[in-house]
């Protein structure tokens, strides 16, 4: 693996206990960067960082709390004293029938993705202008193509992006690099599900079932959350330092539109 230089560096990574989140948090370590690794589940978390080869905080804690993300930060700068990096990643919203998702779902789906990725870069903007730091925002491709589906999700991925424009813009004149990536059907546990349901409803196996669903979605096959860590890891270092304020699609080539 190329080097990207994290030695001694620190990065928050949320929504860090599986899928995309552990993938980008296994990266990082192997690149010996130390990390505060944030999600709900402190199992998940605490057996996450004993398989990692470098010095990791747990910090189970539900990012929807308001005053979550200024805990996350103390934390950080109680225990490492800096903060180099911050990937939020954290976030997940309802599928279903428009007419039938309730305001508490809406809700839901803003509270975690959109304001607790929104409070972290408030919360930590300071340290990372002073380390020169860098913000890699996870949103999804649903933010640039709609489906009737995914109404909360395409919504809150959308605001997303454009909060990762805005801080890019304010990062410009304070030395803090903002960059995004929209992650495609990438085969996390939560896909997995999806696959497994498609299966037993088609009476079909696993792996057909799979394949099925890619094509349908206009791609060869389901990405992997490494390759979404590989992208992130790029974004946080040194050799995209003139990337700045860029959205990345790592969808396989299912987002046609420019």
């Amino acid at each position: 693996m190329e080097s990207f230089e994290f030695a001694g560096r620190v990065a928050i990574v949320t929504g860090a206990s599986r899928g995309i989140g552990a993938a980008i948090a296994r990266t990082l370590a192997a690149q010996k960067m130390k990390l505060v690794l944030v999600a709900r589940s402190e199992a998940l978390l605490s057996a996450l960082a004993e398989e990692l080869e470098t010095e990791c905080v747990v910090l189970a804690r539900d990012l929807r709390e308001p005053e979550a993300p200024l805990h996350v930060v103390a934390k950080t700068l109680a225990h490492f004293g800096r903060v180099d990096a911050l990937v939020n990643n954290a976030g997940a919203a309802k599928r279903g029938d428009f007419l039938e998702l309730t305001e508490a779902d809406w809700e839901d789906g803003f509270a975690l993705k959109f304001f607790g990725a929104m409070r972290l870069c408030r919360a930590s903007w300071k340290e990372l202008q002073g380390s020169h730091g860098a913000i890699v925002n996870i949103a999804g491709i649903g933010g640039r193509t709609a489906s009737a589906e995914f109404a909360i999700g395409g919504a809150v991925n959308a605001a997303v992006m454009n909060l990762t424009k805005a801080l890019a813009h304010r990062g410009s004149a304070d030395g803090v690099r903002v960059n995004g990536i929209n992650p495609g059907t990438i085969a996390t546990e939560r896909l997995q599900a999806r696959v497994k349901a498609v299966a037993e409803e088609r009476k079909l196996t696993h792996e057909a079932a799979a394949v099925d669903m890619a094509h349908s979605s206009g791609v060869a096959r389901f990405g992997r959350p490494e390759e979404v860590a590989q992208i992130a890891a790029f974004l946080l270092s040194s050799k995209s330092s003139y990337m700045h304020g860029a959205i990345v699609d790592v969808d396989g080539g299912q987002t046609r539109t420019l």
